[in-house]
């Protein structure tokens, strides 16, 4: 497919663009709400480190295997609209979830799954046990949220949003409602405890997101004129490149964490950068859909989602620089998160190097929902590439050159990963532009030569 498609071009208003979008920015902050209800919910344990410990490291495993589920919504929203697309999509995600099923369970009931806990990721024996039981429910939370991303993703592609923010509030409700239940009854005792909150909410989301999704399949076009996608094949040429960044992608995280571990002050400097990170992810999350906006709207109206996109990008920015260079960020790190002393001071500073991320952010998820509309995701994993070296070579410089400099050394990495896959992302857009003009530049000389000699 591409970006040139015969859809015929109309202009969009910025008003139909703000209301597409809201709900999907806000869906995507509420998500952080749902790890706030559970630590919560954990904290009152009788003994709440090895709790919320055992339940965090699952949830590290859980990360990896979500984002194989996780990526069906940009690949539903972008290639189903008629129900051949949809019977094909609906196909390959029997697949990938009954693959990702059978890996789970490997690890949840092998001496395989031991050895990854205890070995790659340093589990200690009095932990072993109880992460392994957590992760035998968090599995069955991937199931769910694979089949909730599939709805989700004709919702977005028929342009129904609301839905998102619907499905992710009826969570929460039920995931509060389930909290209070345990914590009535004293039940917070295990780390599968918040698992399972995690399942019911998942659940209902994917309970909500499925009901409105079959719905709108029901009025879909047995066979939409002109659209390409015809074959089973063709929907895994597009899934599994994104599949290749995204697992790409996860090894930056540990690898931060881990360089930061050779710092001075390594507890300051990775509890700093996690304090951070924590907020940073929250305001990326307004513009983490900004590729939708693309998905849906570029063939239309290239100015007006490019105008968008601009306005919206500027967001995170302009709250970050004011968090990390006015006293509001303080005040809030210190009453609301609760971090204070040197800890409060590395976190502020680090917050200020993640500017440079939070603008590179919104860009490169732009950039990636055009590759997605060309179906050329197999870039992205050249670009994920380019952000992991970048990032590891940033790490080893700056470890060398400032081994006291604390959590800044990982956001000043992390930002140059992403400034580097951002301008291989450009690279590659702007070499198709090229070629086009090349194209078109033949195309026209060649008419022109054959007009003279035939006239």
């Amino acid at each position: 497919m591409s970006d040139q498609s015969s859809e015929t071009k109309q202009s969009v208003n910025f008003k139909t663009l703000l209301f597409f979008f809201i709900p999907l920015g806000f869906s995507a902050s509420l998500v952080t709400i749902s790890h706030v209800i559970i630590n919560s919910t954990l904290a009152r344990a009788p003994n709440p480190a090895v709790v919320i410990a055992s339940y965090s490291i699952a949830m590290s495993l859980f990360g990896i295997m979500e984002r194989c589920a996780v990526i069906l919504r940009q690949t539903c929203s972008t290639l189903v609209r008629d129900q051949i697309s949809y019977r094909l999509m609906r196909n390959v995600t029997v697949y990938v979830l009954t693959a990702i099923l059978f890996l789970s369970l490997v690890i949840a009931y092998s001496p395989i799954g031991r050895s990854f806990f205890s070995i790659l990721l340093g589990v200690s024996d009095e932990m072993l046990q109880p992460t392994i039981e957590a992760y035998r429910v968090l599995m069955f939370v991937t199931i769910f949220s694979g089949i909730r991303c599939l709805y989700q993703g004709v919702i977005i592609s028929n342009l129904k949003t609301k839905w998102l923010t619907i499905g992710m509030m009826v969570r929460l409700a039920f995931m509060s409602f389930i909290a209070w239940i345990v914590l009535a009854n004293d039940w917070v005792n295990h780390g599968y405890v918040g698992a399972y909150i995690f399942l019911a909410g998942m659940a209902v989301e994917a309970l909500v997101s499925s009901l409105e999704g079959r719905i709108i399949v029901k009025e879909l076009p047995p066979k939409k004129e002109k659209h390409p996608i015809f074959q089973q094949s063709q929907i895994f040429r597009f899934y599994n490149p994104l599949l290749i960044a995204s697992l790409i992608a996860v090894s930056i995280p540990p690898t931060i964490n881990a360089v930061l571990g050779w710092s001075t002050k390594a507890e300051i400097a990775i509890a700093s950068f996690a304090v951070a990170i924590s907020v940073v992810h929250l305001l990326n999350s307004i513009t983490s859909y900004i590729h939708q906006i693309v998905i849906n709207f570029y063939k239309k109206d290239k100015k007006q989602v490019l105008h968008f996109t601009i306005i919206v990008s500027l967001l995170p920015s302009i709250l970050l620089t004011v968090l990390s260079y006015t006293p509001i960020g303080t005040w809030g790190l210190e009453n609301i998160i609760g971090v204070s002393d040197e800890l409060l001071d590395q976190s502020i500073l680090t917050l200020r190097f993640f500017v440079i991320f939070t603008l590179c952010f919104p860009w490169v998820d732009f950039c990636n929902g055009i590759l997605m509309i060309r179906s050329q995701t197999k870039v992205m994993s050249f670009s994920q590439i380019g952000n992991v070296i970048a990032t590891v070579a940033a790490l080893l410089i700056l470890i060398y050159t400032v081994p006291n400099g604390g959590g800044f050394i990982g956001a000043l990495a992390q930002s140059i990963g992403f400034l580097m896959e951002l301008i291989i992302l450009l690279y590659f857009l702007n070499m198709k532009g090229k070629n086009a003009a090349i194209s078109l530049w033949l195309k026209n000389n060649i008419r022109r030569g054959y007009r003279m000699i035939k006239g």
